[in-house]
């Protein structure tokens, strides 16, 4: 679990701010979003396929 200290020259916005960034490295959004609903394991492969073919179309 990401941990951010307030530092004493530090805002609490900016203290805040380094919370987002550090979840969104961490992917912890992006898997939160994920479970938020129910994928049936066909939508999750068929969705994986979608996301290797436009990566692979990017790459060429």
């Amino acid at each position: 679990m990401p941990r951010v200290e307030v530092r004493n020259d530090e805002t609490l916005e900016r203290a805040l701010k380094r919370f987002k960034r550090m979840l969104e490295r961490e992917g912890i959004l992006k898997a939160l979003k994920a479970k938020k609903h129910y994928e049936k394991p066909s939508e999750r492969k068929r969705r994986e396929q979608r996301q290797a073919f436009s990566r692979r179309s990017r790459t060429s």
